[in-house]
């Protein structure tokens, strides 16, 4: 790709006319692999920042919230925009953690490529090798950086096979690295200009490779120019070259640019952040080789009732719909919205109509409004620049658009439309918490409701059977960061507890009761005395009440008083303070008296009479029994079997998935064993394993275990 002098104003927003002037790319890759320090040398070389900000001090344009600086890590998406000669490049720095991919799928979401960067030292981790597959599923165009090739376990080469291994053989290097004698990247060699890019001096100082150099690259060169060749739509080019014909630079260029944005062909860089290598090379790259927002395919919208709508096209002059990729709370703008936008032109001042649906399940209902920009910016970290307009294809804060929520739609107020939100991860790690104190307790609502409005891979559940407030998280760094920002950001301390499981009571066989309730105390009294058997029922049953009463004995209307009375102590459980289901009751008996006869006093003897029975016979627990299906690497099947079956899991069969590699196992678990398993499962896959659950029924407990729990439980 041609060389390019690459400068920006420091300070000064980038800008971008029309679609065309504008690249959407997202940085992934695992934790550690030098995606925030890659944005930071971006930024630098095109004068974006005048010095580079370090992780370890907190100082990046990435990693500006405070838990990021705590943890020293990425946990948000973040958007720093660079400007490279008249193009805008919106580069989005994703975390790489597992616990985290909802930040990560929202970039996929707004961008239009994606750079895999891929430490030298760590190769590829399963968490890359799904979200190249994700990238896959879309046609995102992608190329690879590998960074760290001055470590001591570093080996280009080996790192080239791994991609490819992980990848497919599309991924191909488009240049080689220059190690000097200190084993630091010092230069890159262009296997198509067949020039020496040396940075070993500060400065980048291209060079023809002098013969040696050209006949030790040229089987690196062959099978780079054959890839790019058999991505081109000139079928007789294959031929041409292999006879020996000298095939045109600029040709095979072009060929390669238009496989890139195919998504079809993926160039390798070794890049070196830290001291600029590789810089320029990538900068070409993002700017001739992946497509802009006018070649990407604008997801399907709606009217607000499902009404069908025309296409949309990335057209300035369409109508406006954007959708909202990231909210954030900043404690002194308010909430900010990052946005990208698809169609039309978003200009400050405008009033919009913000649209939020489908997300009723994670506790974010379905809502529409009006509302005002607040101000139109072109963030930089935590700088917001002002701006007076974004075109279609832009990425874009606003803010104080107070009902945003992430995954909502923005468009014209006269003519609302709406935008199915991208496929959220499933949270699967419940935690209850509590306030700390009673001043907290006051907060707590707000606190999680603003929590919920800016990630949509946190789940809040009221459970009614335990009581308890969950949050259902992706995994235990997700849980700190979320706490974090309760505690820091909204004033709100809280404390873990232990999750409870909403187990059942059930008789285990048939048993009598007596319930007497008889009390004297001046005035009218109370007495109510009623017999009732009880016997179980088949699971899923529920609760059957027979009255066979004779003579009279109890009166006719005080007959639905006992079985209100029995419904009240199910609820309460007569063991383990666990709801009790699958029984019939059958009033036989009772006696009534004419004056203290009451309502209430056969209410509390039809309880007592049911805690009688539970006395007299034989009580069995029940436990909810969930289906769960497993996806994971063939390597880990064995190791996922096993820890199944100490989870006292009953497999119900295996398949593979896909082209293979990779085995979907589905298995019945109680679910008390998997209250912990997303963060056991990554454990057990190497991060390669995924898993999805659903209540089945609930069934008996095994003594052993009913002991246990009910030694620990306090019975109502």
């Amino acid at each position: 790709m041609a060389d390019k002098s690459h400068s920006a104003v420091a300070g000064k927003a980038p800008e971008a006319d029309q679609p065309a002037k504008i690249r959407n790319v997202v940085l992934v890759g695992h934790t550690g692999a030098g995606k925030t320090t890659v944005t930071e040398a971006l930024l630098l070389a095109t004068g974006g920042i005048s010095r580079p900000g370090r992780i370890e001090e907190g100082t990046t344009v990435s990693d500006f919230d405070d838990a990021e600086i705590r943890q020293q890590r990425s946990v948000n998406l973040a958007l720093a925009p660079i400007q490279v000669g008249d193009v805008k490049v919106n580069l989005l720095d994703a975390p790489g953690y597992a616990d985290f991919v909802g930040d990560l799928r929202a970039g996929l979401r707004a961008a239009d490529a994606a750079l895999f960067v891929i430490s030298a030292a760590d190769g590829v981790d399963g968490t890359t090798r799904i979200l190249w597959e994700e990238c896959a599923s879309v046609g995102m165009p992608r190329a690879v950086l590998v960074t760290k090739l001055d470590h001591q376990r570093a080996e280009y080469a080996e790192v080239i096979s791994i991609c490819q291994d992980a990848f497919g053989g599309g991924v191909l290097p488009a240049y080689l690295p220059r190690i000097g004698a200190d084993g630091a990247l010092t230069g890159l060699v262009g296997l198509l200009s067949k020039q020496v890019y040396d940075y070993s001096g500060g400065t980048r100082k291209a060079t023809l490779a002098d013969e040696g150099l050209q006949l030790e690259i040229d089987d690196a060169r062959n099978a780079f120019i054959e890839g790019v060749i058999a991505e081109s739509e000139d079928e007789t080019l294959m031929d041409r070259y292999l006879s020996g014909e000298d095939i045109d630079l600029k040709v095979l260029i072009d060929d390669l640019e238009t496989a890139v944005a195919r998504g079809s062909f993926y160039p390798v860089l070794p890049v070196n952040p830290t001291t600029g290598v590789g810089m320029t090379e990538l900068l070409e790259l993002i700017t001739d080789g992946f497509p802009s927002p006018m070649e990407h395919r604008i997801p399907e919208v709606t009217g607000l009732h499902d009404e069908p709508r025309p296409a949309l096209t990335c057209d300035p002059n369409g109508p406006l719909v954007a959708e909202v990729v990231k909210t954030t709370s900043d404690p002194y703008v308010g909430k900010i919205s990052l946005v990208r936008i698809f169609s039309g032109t978003l200009r400050a001042d405008a009033t919009l109509h913000v649209s939020g649906h489908f997300l009723a399940d994670r506790g974010h209902e379905d809502h529409d409004a009006d509302e005002k920009v607040g101000a139109l910016t072109c963030p930089l970290g935590k700088t917001h620049r002002p701006i007076d307009k974004a075109v279609a294809g832009d990425v874009v804060a606003v803010a104080k658009l107070t009902k945003a929520e992430t995954g909502d739609t923005l468009s014209d107020k006269d003519a609302p439309m709406l935008m199915r939100p991208w496929n959220m991860p499933e949270p699967l790690l419940p935690v209850a918490v509590v306030a700390h104190s009673k001043a907290d307790e006051d907060k707590l609502s707000q606190g999680l409701n603003r929590l919920l409005a800016e990630d949509p891979t946190l789940s809040l559940e009221n459970n009614p059977e335990t009581h308890q407030l969950v949050l259902w998280c992706m995994g235990e760094a997700h849980l700190d960061v979320l706490l974090d920002r309760l505690t820091n950001r909204y004033g709100v301390a809280v404390d873990s507890v232990p999750v409870k499981v909403s187990l059942r009571e059930t008789f285990a066989g048939k048993s009598h009761g007596h319930g007497r309730h008889v009390k004297q105390s001046g005035g009218h009294g109370q007495y109510a005395v009623c017999d009732i058997e009880v016997e179980p029922l088949p699971s899923g049953s529920g609760f059957e009440f027979l009255d066979k009463v004779v003579g009279g004995s109890v009166p006719r209307q005080f007959i639905p008083s006992v079985e209100k009375g029995v419904r009240a102590q199910m609820e309460r459980g007569v063991v383990a303070g666990y709801a009790v289901q699958d029984i019939r009751v059958t009033l036989s008996d009772g006696k009534a008296h004419s004056v203290d006869s009451s309502d209430m006093a056969f209410q509390m003897a039809g309880a007592l009479a049911l805690k009688d029975a539970a006395e007299k016979g034989v009580v069995s627990l029940l436990e909810p029994v969930d289906e769960i299906a497993v996806l994971v690497a063939d390597d880990y099947v064995g190791a996922i079997m096993g820890d199944l079956s100490t989870r006292r899991g009953r497999v119900l069969g295996s398949e593979q998935v896909g082209g293979g590699g990779r085995t979907l196992i589905k298995a019945e678990v109680p679910a008390l064993e998997i209250v912990r398993y997303a963060i056991d499962l990554r454990s057990l896959s190497h991060g390669t394993g995924t898993f999805s659950r659903h209540y089945v029924r609930h069934e008996p407990m095994p003594s052993h275990v009913a002991a246990k729990v009910q030694a620990e439980s306090d019975p109502h």
